[in-house]
């Protein structure tokens, strides 16, 4: 039997709970009041005395702009999951409430989920907006809230400031032994609908002979009063709207894209920094960002600008700044790259790491297509699938870490890719997807038009209004001073643009082909002279030679720790096998490959290289090697030819046996006796014979009758225990050379 309500009745009814056939306050006006304005912040917890006064502020000052400007201000809040003392919760819920901010929409954006005190600071505003697998309730974690407490949240609901939300859903998230049931009434005329009540409430309606046509159990008595945000907005109640991400959620209520720069940044000021991202983006550039990124961090700097102007660069250079920019705590750490003119390909990729993108209404986004070189080189040609699809998935992080349409970032890479516009059948958002997303999305979003610049055979690129049009940037900006006003940056604070300096540009120089094939060549050529010339300046230039190769490798990013210790390995292997180890062997022959890996290694990255451009850039490495190698052979037969008749050397080096000095026919000493004054220290003579007390590898250990003396050998190398005379002394310097068995001297070939 079907009874009829009576006004009474009804209104009693309407006291316990709140009808769920509510149009969503937040669209109704997203449409009809354009004009709105808003700002976000980030509810710490715990939310202490400092939080307060934070919020309290930023609400009186979007209430005094919107009276001056007779705007409707919008103050969304993000609330972090924790636990807060109850008293800081009810005096914010108390401000949040009052009329001196009745001009301001309040909005609880809840990503995560948030449970205990923290939760009850959501049932003050207007709104809840939660993300797809956030759950919010429970306030008593597991236990029910004392009876002030209760009391002050019913008080609070009775405002009715949300109309989702009721009595009985307060009473359910604060009391784990009370049930939460959906229950539908009908009226006179026979229309229906949905009650969010407890049992005890249900009865009273009852008891009233309220027509209940139908009744849904949602939550059990003794379970905690923890709802999800897709089942609370399916139901019909507390949830205004699901939303993933804070781009979405500006979109809902129809804000400016700097609305979703967050007030809360601590108590200092806003700290700015500029970092030029300008010319082909390279390891060298890639290393500088990074440095400067971190002097900016270490200097307390929360705003950092790229100044980007590129027409891309390096693939893998471009994702790691990428994945540097977007790994910054946006809470803490505020990124935006300002485009006043391009920023294409690898510029893009960077751009799209930062939180905000900024550009002049002329400029250029886009064009990320992946290209390498062909086997003949100078040429360049599409990426292979293999490479191309890791990249595509990267975009498609990279655009969920920063909320922005996925199909639009992917459409920069693939030029085959048709992006369309997507309407949502329940709530009318509007995005912009591929078709396999709108496949995959099972109807929940309806087809649009395809946009235009994401013709078959394009690569998308967009200018500065058309990418703030499709939430890929913020709205378009003129100039610096303009972004400057945008992000809050004080007047008195001078923008000053970092950018490479002579350092790195000569960095750049060393890292080039010619410039790493003359530090090696130049190198190699002062160790040979070296041999020749003891004096250790030419062997002080070959290491500051290799510093600078391995110094500018580093800075490059192509070497690190591994190849420094293969090089300097090498050299002690070097070393072993010619002072200590007989023979040349096993530890020469490794020494020197070591000696090559090194340098090979730190000539390029390999990372993101597939094992066939591993192989051809170690080739290249190799060549530049052999080309280096060929140069200091041929320098060496020069010197050996000319080197003692250079002016500044020739006193420094010894003359080879049989060289002339001046023209054919000029007289000279026979070998044998060609001495210079001797040291008087020293205990052997011209001509003296003796006996090889080590291998000489040229130099050694000689005895002559009960002395040993080092010796050097004028040739080749010579045995243990041979023969030997001395055919020179040069002041500390004995030279030697070895007899035959019939004590002959052989003939000795000139050395250079």
């Amino acid at each position: 039997m079907k009874l009829k309500l009576s006004l009474p009745i009804l209104l009693l009814s309407l006291f316990t709970a709140t009808p769920t056939v509510l149009t969503c306050m937040a669209q109704e006006q997203g449409v009809d009041d354009p004009k709105r304005f808003g700002r976000f912040i980030t509810v710490t917890s715990p939310i202490d005395d400092r939080m307060v006064s934070e919020i309290t502020n930023l609400a009186l000052k979007l209430q005094s702009q919107a009276e001056r400007e007779q705007r409707e201000g919008v103050l969304l809040l993000e609330i972090e999951p924790g636990l807060s003392k109850f008293g800081q919760v009810r005096d914010l819920a108390k401000f949040l409430t009052s009329a001196d901010v009745s001009r301001i929409h309040t909005v609880a954006w809840i990503p995560r989920s948030v449970d205990g005190t923290n939760a009850i600071l959501a049932l003050a505003c207007h709104d809840i907006v939660m993300g797809p697998d956030a759950s919010l309730g429970d306030f008593g974690r597991g236990q029910a809230l004392e009876p002030d407490e209760q009391n002050f949240i019913l008080s609070i609901v009775d405002r009715r400031r949300n109309g989702r939300l009721s009595r009985g859903v307060a009473k359910a998230m604060m009391a784990p032994n009370l049930s939460l049931m959906r229950v539908t009434v009908e009226d006179s005329t026979g229309k229906t609908e949905h009650r969010f009540l407890t049992e005890d409430e249900m009865r009273i309606l009852q008891d009233q002979n309220v027509v209940i046509s139908g009744t849904d159990r949602i939550k059990e008595p003794g379970s905690p009063g923890f709802f999800n945000a897709g089942d609370a907005e399916q139901a019909g109640f507390l949830v205004s709207a699901v939303r993933k991400n804070r781009r979405e959620v500006i979109a809902l209520y129809k804000l400016p894209m700097e609305a979703m720069r967050d007030q809360n940044k601590g108590s200092a000021e806003v700290k700015a920094r500029v970092i030029a991202v300008h010319d082909m983006i390279e390891p060298i550039l890639g290393e500088f960002v990074q440095r400067e990124m971190r002097k900016a961090i270490a200097d307390g700097a929360n705003l950092l600008i790229f100044d980007i102007d590129s027409p891309g660069g390096y693939l893998h250079t471009s994702e790691e700044l990428a994945i540097s920019i977007s790994d910054l705590d946006p809470k803490k750490i505020t990124t935006v790259a300002w485009i006043r003119n391009d920023a294409i390909s690898g510029a893009a990729v960077t751009a799209l790491g930062c939180d905000h993108i900024v550009m002049h209404p002329e400029a250029k986004i886009g064009d990320a297509g992946v290209i390498q070189e062909t086997a003949k080189g100078g040429a360049f040609e599409r990426a292979e699938e293999k490479i191309v699809s890791p990249f595509l998935q990267f975009m498609a992080d990279l655009a969920h870490r920063k909320n922005r349409p996925v199909a639009v970032l992917q459409a920069m890479v693939d030029k085959d890719l048709e992006v369309f516009e997507a309407t949502h059948t329940k709530t009318g958002q509007v995005t912009w997807m591929s078709q396999f997303e709108l496949d995959d999305s099972n109807g929940e979003w309806v087809k649009g038009n395809v946009i235009p610049e994401s013709r078959p055979g394009i690569l998308l690129t967009l200018n500065g209004q058309r990418a703030s049009e499709l939430g890929i940037a913020d709205a378009p900006c003129e100039d610096l001073d303009e972004l400057r006003q945008r992000f809050g940056v004080p007047d008195d604070e001078p923008l000053v643009v970092a950018q490479r300096t002579w350092v790195d540009t000569f960095v750049w120089l060393l890292n080039t082909r010619f410039g790493g094939f003359m530090l090696i060549t130049i190198a190699i050529i002062c160790i040979y002279i070296e041999l020749h010339v003891p004096t250790g300046f030419f062997g002080i230039v070959a290491a500051i030679m290799f510093s600078l190769f391995f110094w500018s490798r580093f800075l490059g990013g192509t070497a690190g720790t591994l190849e420094l210790v293969l090089f300097v390995l090498g050299l002690v292997l070097i070393a072993m096998e010619v002072f200590v180890i007989p023979g040349f062997g096993v530890f020469g022959v490794t020494g020197i490959l070591l000696l090559f890996a090194s340098l090979v290694m730190a000539s390029h990255t390999f990372a993101g290289m597939t094992a066939g451009e591993s192989f051809e850039a170690s080739l290249e490495s190799l060549a530049s090697l052999a080309g280096a190698l060929v140069t200091v052979v041929v320098v060496a037969l020069l010197l050996n030819q000319f080197l003692p008749s250079i002016p500044f050397l020739k006193n420094l080096i010894l003359t080879p046996p049989g060289y002339a000095a001046s023209a054919s026919g000029a007289p000279f000493l026979k070998r044998s006796l060609a001495s210079s004054p001797l040291s008087p220290d020293t205990p052997v003579q011209p001509g003296q014979i003796g006996t090889a007390a080590s291998m000489l590898r040229p130099s050694g250990k000689g005895q002559f009758g009960v002395d040993f003396v080092d010796v050097v050998s004028d040739g080749g190398y010579i045995d243990h225990g041979s023969t030997i005379e001395v055919i020179r002394v040069a002041g500390n310097r004995i030279i030697v050379r070895a007899l035959d068995s019939g004590g002959e001297t052989p003939p000795v070939d000139s050395v250079g």
